[in-house]
């Protein structure tokens, strides 16, 4: 469940910008901020809640960056995303380390909520059902998410501008400001996932803590099929081989550390020769939007 938490929230979001027709490859980036920015407000505050409030906030700056010049002067989604990943990765390290490199610090043990009956569940019930209270917040955001998405006018004019964005602009809908909110949720949702790893996760921030964990969302979104149970399924499966490998090093298992770490990107590799084909993608995906083009 910690390692399905960040990939959950992250492949939400992106699944939710994916639909309006925006590829935010830069993800990874969106979720360092989020967790650099998140871990700084928690230690000095002492406040998880306003932690993760800063994570959401850093991630949808980031995601800020990627609307100004992909939705709005239709640049390169892809080579953006790409410049944004460098910029979150050389910006927290360096930051981190001009303030963090000597004293180390971390946070304390993170709040953890049970719930009456379910916890009692043998195996299981303690591991599952004693969670920070965002874990349960990012399940039910899924279902919100889900029926948003099929069940209002808002997740129609999303679907569309992923879609026939030209439909939806005939129709009167902003395709441009649909496609910003949409990549600012997504960017919200990676910062929260980041947020999650540094103060529940890890209780501290370093340099690369998401180890490509952005990347591994946007596979997740991409196999969902726009539906957000896919998401959590996927994100369960994908955290499970996160926590394997993490498991193997613990144990003392004779593999050099690095095979170890391949494992998350090897079981990525797998299921997209699997089931890359069987996934569907808005027709309008990365491309832009320009009135009266076709």
């Amino acid at each position: 469940m910690v390692a399905a938490v960040p990939l959950l929230f992250a492949s939400l979001g992106e699944l939710v910008s994916e639909q309006a027709g925006v590829l935010n490859v830069g993800l990874e980036g969106y979720m360092l901020f989020g967790a650099f920015l998140a871990f700084v407000v928690a230690y000095n505050t002492g406040s998880e809640m306003l932690g993760m409030l800063a994570g959401i906030v850093a991630g949808a700056g980031g995601a800020a960056i990627m609307a100004l010049l992909c939705v709005r002067m239709n640049l390169d989604q892809i080579v953006v995303g790409i410049a944004i990943i460098l910029l979150a990765e050389g910006a927290t390290s360096l930051l981190h380390d001009a303030a963090y490199a000597e004293s180390r610090p971390s946070l304390d043990a993170p709040s953890e909520l049970a719930i009456p009956l379910l916890k009692e569940i043998p195996i299981l019930g303690e591991s599952l059902f004693t969670q920070n209270v965002i874990v349960y917040a990012g399940i039910a955001l899924a279902f919100a998410v889900g029926w948003m998405l099929h069940r209002s006018s808002a997740g129609l004019s999303v679907r569309a501008a992923g879609e026939r964005p030209e439909a939806l602009d005939a129709a009167g809908v902003s395709v441009v400001a649909t496609r910003v909110w949409a990549t600012l949720f997504a960017g919200g949702l990676a910062g929260l996932g980041g947020a999650y790893l540094a103060i529940v996760s890890a209780g501290s921030f370093t340099p690369f803590i998401t180890q490509g964990s952005g990347f591994i969302a946007i596979v997740i979104a991409m196999l969902s099929r726009g539906r957000t149970s896919w998401t959590i399924v996927g994100s369960v499966l994908f955290g499970l081989s996160l926590s394997i490998a993490t498991a193997l090093q613990l144990i003392g298992v004779e593999i050099q550390t690095d095979y170890v770490q391949m494992l998350p990107f090897i079981v990525v590799i797998v299921v997209l020769v699997l089931f890359a084909r069987r996934s569907y993608l808005p027709s309008a995906l990365a491309l832009p939007y320009v009135r009266g083009e076709k």
